[in-house]
């Protein structure tokens, strides 16, 4: 990782902002709409933001769950960009694709130690997104060099082969221990039938881990992911990375920019209504967690919708003055990861210092979150935009 003391090379803006929007909602977390939402319970209003603030629990999505392969679709995006820029600079591909290596170790070891925080020892886990893209991110840099065609034959093998293997996986029978999964027999969003190899806990990525992560040292042994999520995730979420680098690849060809605006809607479209069709046929569910194919499609469907609002409003249109807010946090998006999992906690406590305990009872008690995490969120964009002002700009 370094910190330079010039601007990067140029960039794409519409990426930039896209991917401060990404960074704004993970950021936002503070804010626990939620909590609201608990305090006034007959408000729709607050119901709906808590909702798109939250990860669905299994089957679906919310503005929350588009987050992360936002961040993962907007890696392939740019890698043209990065590439060329690479290239001018290095004209020896080892050399640049060592680099591409060290990135991908970098962003592996950076979701460790973060995920590490707080725990007794190092908490190895890869389920997370700054891991996630670390362990595919030396394939797509391959990839990125190879054709359109290319391409596209490994986007469809990532997906066939990663349903394939779910499919071939055997349910549990009638004597499986649910608790030792940490899976519940007669969970609501259980899935039936054909579909119920991508359940929670009970499937290939859950045994895969199962394997591996009791490879590491631990406090004690693996069992499971309270929340269902796994390594083998990784690889297609390199599937959302390769639909993002096709996108690059459109952005940086010669195509008037109306026509790559009106490619990335089809694309986006096809993409949502597809995976719609996936996940009610039951031949694949549209999950998260596991981050399923269908989720490659349907999720990269809706990162296609997101490029083109940004890439019209932004690129086309001019308007960059309008996302300045964030353009700051985009064009420093590790750090603002990264500030959002370490100095939010000494933000809040110091708020209370000097504050007092119950300042943010200003509004009533039921607003409490929205004005202290308002401020947390503050702080830590002012902390970007100071970075920004001084051309400071963490990258890997």
């Amino acid at each position: 990782m370094t910190t330079t003391t010039t601007p990067p090379p140029p960039r794409l803006a519409s990426a930039d902002v896209y991917r401060g929007f990404v960074m704004l909602l993970m950021m936002a977390e503070v804010l626990r709409f939620h909590k609201i939402s608990e305090a006034l319970p007959e408000s729709g209003f607050w119901r709906f933001l808590a909702h798109h603030q939250e990860h669905v629990e299994w089957v679906g999505c919310s503005l929350h769950d588009l987050i992360q392969p936002s961040f993962s679709f907007l890696v392939g995006v740019v890698l043209p960009y990065s590439i060329a820029s690479r290239l001018k600079q290095e004209t020896n591909f080892w050399k640049v694709f060592r680099h591409a290596l060290w990135r991908s170790l970098i962003l592996i070891l950076l979701g460790i130690f973060l995920r590490s925080q707080w725990a007794t020892q190092t908490k190895f886990t890869f389920e997370d997104t700054l891991t996630q893209i670390g362990l595919g991110y030396p394939f797509l840099f391959l990839l990125g060099f190879r054709s359109f065609r290319t391409q596209m034959i490994a986007l469809g093998v990532i997906l066939a082969g990663y349903w394939l293997a779910f499919a071939l996986y055997p349910l549990p029978d009638a004597q499986f221990d649910y608790n030792t999964a940490g899976a519940i027999k007669d969970w609501e969003h259980n899935l039936t039938g054909f579909a119920a190899h991508w359940n929670k806990n009970t499937n290939l990525a859950w045994a895969f881990d199962r394997w591996f992560l009791n490879l590491f040292p631990r406090e004690k042994p693996f069992l499971y992911n309270g929340g269902g999520y796994a390594t083998l995730s990784f690889i297609p979420t390199l599937g959302t990375m390769l639909i993002g680098l096709i996108a690059g690849n459109i952005l940086k060809s010669d195509r008037e920019s109306r026509e790559k605006l009106k490619l990335f809607l089809i694309l986006g479209v096809s993409g949502v209504v597809l995976g719609t069709l996936l996940n009610w046929s039951g031949i694949c569910p549209n999950v998260k967690r596991i981050w399923t194919p269908t989720w490659v499609i349907f999720s990269g469907g809706w990162c296609f919708l997101l490029l083109s609002f940004f890439f019209w409003s932004v690129d086309i249109l001019q308007k960059r003055k309008w996302f300045f807010f964030l353009t700051v946090i985009g064009m420093n998006s590790i750090a603002a990861y990264v500030i959002a999992h370490t100095v939010d906690s000494y933000i809040s406590d110091s708020l209370k210092i000097h504050l007092g305990q119950n300042y943010a009872s200003i509004l009533g008690d039921a607003y409490q979150s929205l004005i202290h995490g308002g401020l947390i969120l503050l702080f830590e964009w002012l902390i970007l935009k100071w970075m920004y002002d001084k051309k400071l700009f963490i990258r890997i």
